[in-house]
């Protein structure tokens, strides 16, 4: 079965986005980013939130922009052609290799996991991941944590007040000082 990993970028208070709406603390160093470009390869679909869906746009046409280096075509040669589900109560169509769910993400999730494919069904956006965890259904957190308190914002973590069990699996450490932390959710056996 495929697994279902929540990836972000969270400040050390753990918020993926400041009071103000403000991420500009997550631009990514050269090392970071070349992770991510090693991560994507890993997925074969990316379930988004609007916001996300919206922020993330930009990579739909970027390799038209004359101003890119290399990894940031490479990233955007892997993105543009990636298959993503958007949940969103407010848009009516969305451009690229997306689509809008028709569903709620736990359906999304069940009927993913059974379509053949080995690779991972990425989950970005803390709403969506949120309801996604609620369901139990995320297997891996993945927090590249930044150096930074924001102090407020929207929480990297769902505030449900329930238990879960992680098993830390990785950690690295980059030279733009950012620490990436993977855990696996541990299961209850029946």
């Amino acid at each position: 079965m495929r697994s279902v990993t929540y990836s972000m970028s969270v400040s050390l208070d753990g918020y993926i986005v400041g009071p103000d709406g403000d991420f500009g603390w997550t631009v990514p160093g050269d090392d970071v980013f070349r992770f991510w470009i090693d991560e994507i390869r890993q997925v074969d679909v990316h379930l988004l939130g609007r916001r996300l869906y919206e922020t993330m746009l930009y990579w739909e046409t970027a390799d038209q922009d004359p101003s890119l280096d290399e990894e940031m075509l490479e990233w955007a040669g892997l993105w543009n052609p990636l298959p993503k589900v958007v949940f969103s109560t407010t848009l009516t169509s969305v451009q690229g290799h997306a689509r809008l769910a028709s569903g709620g993400v736990a359906e999304e999730i069940e009927r993913l996991r059974a379509e053949p494919g080995e690779g991972e069904i990425a989950i970005g956006g803390a709403t969506l991941a949120a309801e996604a965890a609620a369901a139990g259904l995320i297997d891996e957190y993945r927090a590249m944590v930044y150096p930074v308190l924001v102090g407020g914002g929207i929480p990297f973590f769902p505030r449900d007040e329930r238990r879960v069990d992680l098993e830390l699996v990785e950690t690295r450490t980059f030279n733009s000082r950012v620490v990436y932390l993977r855990h696996r959710v541990q299961r209850q056996q029946a």
